[in-house]
């Protein structure tokens, strides 16, 4: 099938070689088929511009060819033409007017070599069908590492000031502290901010309590702007170094040191010694004992004038104990005494003492089963105190005192030995 080809003559004033796309004046160009009248325009979408720029896209228009691509196809000719779409693309500020053959934004922006992030913020939507005449927004979004009363966190934010950052992320500015002005423009590579909210803070110190509004960086100065003084080691119920938050109530604890210092008594030991001179049972101390002394140091800390428990710091030995010395008898203590072994010693003892070899009077002179006071126990031959011996012993002393005075001895109850 043969193809026929028909020209016409495209006369145009044309002020460049690139506007036109390379047609002079009075050129031959392939006549393009014959295209019913277009329908009327569709109304405009809600993202185009009105006015000024509506007429530079019709002026822009009228300067290119509607005829842009003529296809030839094995066995026949298909013509079509594409229509191009003046459109303003405004990105993070700068605005620019282009003509595109992208159907969408989406196409729009990767035809452009625009990038874009997930923060980024893009009117309208990516996707969204191009028309001509649009108007697309695109602002990036830049890192905000941002340390809000003591918190760090990373914000994205497409905010061209601090102030408007701060806001849309719904941090109260009025009366912050930051590091850099409110005013500030937050450029391409963000920036770092650090901001101090004001906050209500109460301080208990002194038996008063201050409330106090501030945007401290810590608990030690908002006590300070509370007009209250930290001397030596006093601190605060809380880490004076801790971040103060809004309402927050802070003791102050008044601190003071000191230390004190106590003796305690350290107990001696005993040592007895076997001595074959002294009956069994006797015992005799040959030297008593003394105790010794300690000295302990305690750190004593009163805080609001109340007395914490003391924590012991050091000791010191400063006498040591001596240990008491007892000799103790180990010879056979002898039973019988010639002329008083017929008589009734178990009468005599329980008329005494009630049979008790441990009694000792009401004075404390006389002692044991028979009644003995110290002196005479001891010129028998005992030793210590009667009290203190064996019952066989205090017996056979009893009956030598026997020998010696006879029941005289015991004025009481001395009859009652002959039963």
């Amino acid at each position: 099938m043969s193809t026929t080809l028909r020209f016409e003559t495209y006369e145009k004033t044309c002020p460049t070689h690139a506007v036109c796309g390379g047609i002079h004046e009075a050129e031959t160009v392939p006549a393009l088929p014959r295209r019913a009248p277009a329908p009327a325009p569709p109304r405009r979408s809600a993202h185009r511009r009105p006015g000024r720029y509506a007429e530079r896209a019709d002026a822009a228009r009228r300067l290119l060819p509607r005829a842009l691509v003529v296809a030839f196809l094995a066995g026949g000719t298909t013509a079509f033409v594409a229509e191009d779409k003046a459109v303003e693309l405004n990105v993070d500020g700068r605005p620019r007017t282009l003509h595109t053959f992208a159907d969408d934004v989406t196409a729009l922006l990767a035809e452009e070599g625009v990038r874009t992030g997930p923060y980024d913020e893009i009117v309208p939507a990516p996707g969204t069908a191009l028309e001509d005449g649009d108007a697309i927004e695109v602002l990036h979004a830049r890192p905000l590492l941002l340390t809000l009363d003591g918190t760090r966190q990373e914000v994205w934010t497409t905010a061209e000031t601090v102030r408007e950052a701060l806001e849309r992320i719904g941090v109260r500015v009025s009366g912050a502290r930051m590091s850099v002005p409110p005013g500030r423009r937050i450029g391409p590579a963000g920036l770092a901010l650090d901001v101090r909210t004001e906050r209500a803070v109460t301080v208990l110190a002194d038996g008063r309590a201050r409330t106090v509004r501030t945007n401290a960086a810590t608990v030690r100065e908002a006590v300070t702007q509370a007009g209250i003084t930290l001397r030596g080691r006093d601190t605060t119920s809380v880490a004076p170094g801790s971040f103060p938050r809004d309402g927050q109530t802070v003791t102050v604890l008044r601190i003071t040191d000191g230390t004190e210092v106590r003796d305690e008594a350290i107990p001696f030991t005993e040592v007895r010694v076997e001595d074959p001179a002294l009956t069994r049972g006797a015992e005799v101390v040959d030297r008593p004992g003394r105790q010794g002394l300690r000295r302990l140091t305690y750190a004593q800390r009163t805080v609001n004038g109340v007395r914490q428990k003391p924590r012991l710091l050091g000791t010191e030995v400063v006498r040591d104990p001596l240990p008491r010395r007892v000799r103790v008898g180990t010879r056979p203590v002898p039973s019988s005494v010639r002329g008083a072994d017929a008589l009734d010693w178990d009468a005599l003892a329980r008329c005494e003492s009630g049979g008790r070899p441990d009694a000792t009077d009401p004075s404390g002179t006389y002692g044991g089963l028979y009644q003995l006071d110290t002196r005479t126990w001891q010129d028998l031959g005992g030793t210590g105190r009667p009290q203190d011996a064996p019952a066989a012993e205090q017996t056979y002393r009893a009956k030598k005192l026997y020998i010696r005075s006879g029941a005289a001895a015991w004025p009481h109850c001395g009859t009652r030995l002959e039963g």
